[in-house]
């Protein structure tokens, strides 16, 4: 009796038709159908017949399941072996994934070619309305600097070859009223504003406004506006050896290497080689002695999105950028004779006049791109 109570206790190991191997308890196989039989976890299964033959039968079926699934690559896992298809049984076409491999793109469908590299380039660009009695040291806007500012514009403004003048202090006067005035026609037109503005030490620097600067109550433009300054890298002096009893150096002037006036202009040559730099001159002709070689350093100061206060004028001032405890990235008076620079939350930037804060101011000019 206690031999058959013995036997009747051992639990088959023999693994199920799953692959795992599940613990058989043989007392649901020899109670007699009247008593009721005790319930059996629920990942077991009790079959009938021998353990030698449910062992062979389980693992002949599941090395089938395991062939069958390594065969049909892409095939879902076989029930309960997922784990096992996803260690051993990855599909060979999938290797250059990035994963298991180095990355290979599917190939193109045929009727599609590859996308150009890169976009065409821009053509130069003419800044137009300076008048011909304008001297070249009147004129602001070098074309090397315009190139420079051209980058920073919005992309559907820097396809556009032709800049206006729409305001110059040196043809129009020194009123900010006037320049109120010429830029009414240019209002609710989809064009873009330079603002450019010479300093008492010949410092060029400025802002790029999205609307056309008029007295309003409250702020407006958008976050395309910035501001901008230009300065240069000296040239390095003569040697010893030189000599220089001839010759003085030309500070004043502020252009670029590329002449700023537009080919429709009929200037003299002297004109036509104006340097955004210093320059060598012959004080007996005032004129050009040799080429520069200097470059320029070019800031652009962006708008950061700490406050909405890019653009905000008055009949008594013009003014861009603000925050900071109440100063202007970019102030200037109603007669357009002083001016205000200093850090401000709008665009973070520097002082733009190398005078400091406060400066005074020698020109202006305001320049429309695009043609709305």
């Amino acid at each position: 009796m206690s031999s058959t109570r013995q036997e009747n206790n051992l639990i088959d190991f023999s693994p199920p038709s799953s692959g795992t191997s599940t613990p058989v308890n043989r007392l649901s196989q020899s109670y007699p159908q009247s008593h009721p039989q005790p319930r059996s976890p629920p990942y077991s299964s009790s079959t009938g017949g021998g353990s030698g033959g449910s062992y062979i039968g389980s693992a002949v079926l599941g090395l089938w399941r395991r062939f069958s699934a390594a065969e049909t690559p892409g095939s879902p896992p076989p029930h309960g072996s997922s784990q096992f298809y996803h260690a051993t049984s990855e599909p060979a076409s999938i290797s250059g994934d990035g994963i298991n491999g180095p990355f290979i793109p599917p190939s193109r469908p045929p009727g599609r070619s590859a996308s150009p590299r890169g976009l065409p380039s821009l053509e130069p660009l003419n800044l137009r309305g300076y008048r011909v009695d304008t001297e070249a040291d009147e004129r602001l806007l070098a074309r090397g600097v315009a190139e420079e500012i051209r980058t920073f514009l919005p992309e559907r403004l820097k396809i556009a070859e032709d800049w206006r003048l729409v305001y110059s202090l040196y043809q129009d006067g020194s009123s900010l009223a006037t320049l109120y005035k010429l830029c009414d026609e240019y209002r609710g037109r989809r064009v873009g504003f330079v603002l450019v503005v010479r300093d008492g030490k010949d410092g060029t620097f400025g802002a790029y406004l999205t609307e056309a600067p008029h007295p309003a109550p409250s702020y407006y433009g958008t976050g395309e506006c910035f501001l901008w300054r230009a300065s240069l890298h000296a040239p390095l002096p003569p040697p010893p050896s030189a000599d220089t009893s001839n010759i003085n150096f030309r500070t004043t002037t502020i252009a670029s290497p590329t002449s700023s006036i537009p080919s429709n202009d009929t200037q003299s040559a002297s004109q036509q080689q104006k340097t955004l730099a210093p320059g060598l001159t012959d004080p007996a002709t005032n004129k050009l002695a040799q080429p520069a070689t200097q470059s320029i350093r070019f800031q652009n100061f962006a708008y950061t999105g700490a406050n909405d206060y890019c653009i905000f004028c008055e009949t008594k001032f013009l003014s861009v950028g603000g925050g900071g405890g109440g100063t202007y990235g970019l102030w200037l008076n109603d007669g357009l004779s002083r001016g205000h620079s200093a850090p401000c939350d709008t665009f973070s930037n520097q002082p733009l006049s190398d005078e400091g804060e406060k400066f005074d101011v020698l020109g202006v000019e305001l320049w429309v791109v695009g043609s709305g």
